[in-house]
């Protein structure tokens, strides 16, 4: 994997990586991206077809001080301690509520995957084992994990870089990509990198 490469040393201290928001055929981020504190694309409010598009769509940032949030990018206000930050869409939970517009199990099926948020302030990554519809992910996020605010990520190219278990999944193309370091390998807890493959 070309991740796993682009991080050489750093590579044994990954727990775990996986993509993280819309791209386009160049792999370059169609919304927000910020990289270590630096603006790489600036945030995507316009109107629109694909899920991208299917409004509201939202942010997902890492501070400075490793903290996450999850919030709709009608919401989303730049400041300097943002360290990372990727904009994807659609929602899938708005404040404890579901994406208006999902069916209770939609015929639009793939492997998802997205961030939520959890009781405790801590970022939850999800990735489906088989193929699932956007509301049953959401209602994973709201139900079982208790999330507020959840974010889908992406589906059909959704993958995981899983070192302790083994998992590596091979899509190519991947665009903006999450990559958590092991607590004490010399990352603020829950810093989040991009990469292109």
């Amino acid at each position: 994997m070309a991740l796993q490469a682009a991080l050489g040393s750093r590579a044994e201290t990954v727990a775990f990586a996986m993509n993280a928001g819309m791209f386009d055929e160049a792999g370059k981020p169609i919304g927000l991206m910020v990289e270590d504190g630096r603006e790489v694309h600036k945030i995507n409010r316009r109107k629109g077809g694909g899920n991208f598009h299917l409004l509201p769509n939202g942010v997902f940032v890492v501070r400075e001080n490793g903290r996450g949030a999850v919030m709709t990018s009608a919401d989303y206000v730049p400041t300097p301690e943002i360290a990372f930050a990727t904009q994807s869409g659609p929602m899938l939970v708005v404040d404890g509520k579901l994406h208006p517009k999902f069916d209770r199990d939609g015929e639009s099926r793939y492997v998802r995957n997205g961030v939520g948020i959890g009781p405790d302030g801590a970022p939850l990554f999800v990735i489906s084992v088989e193929a699932v519809s956007f509301g049953k992910l959401a209602r994973f996020y709201r139900d079982r994990l208790k999330v507020r605010d959840a974010l889908y990520f992406d589906g059909s190219v959704s993958s995981l870089w899983d070192p302790a278990n083994g998992r590596m999944d091979d899509f190519v193309e991947l665009g903006p990509m999450i990559v958590a370091f092991k607590p004490g390998a010399g990352s603020a807890p829950d810093r989040a990198v991009r990469a292109t493959p």
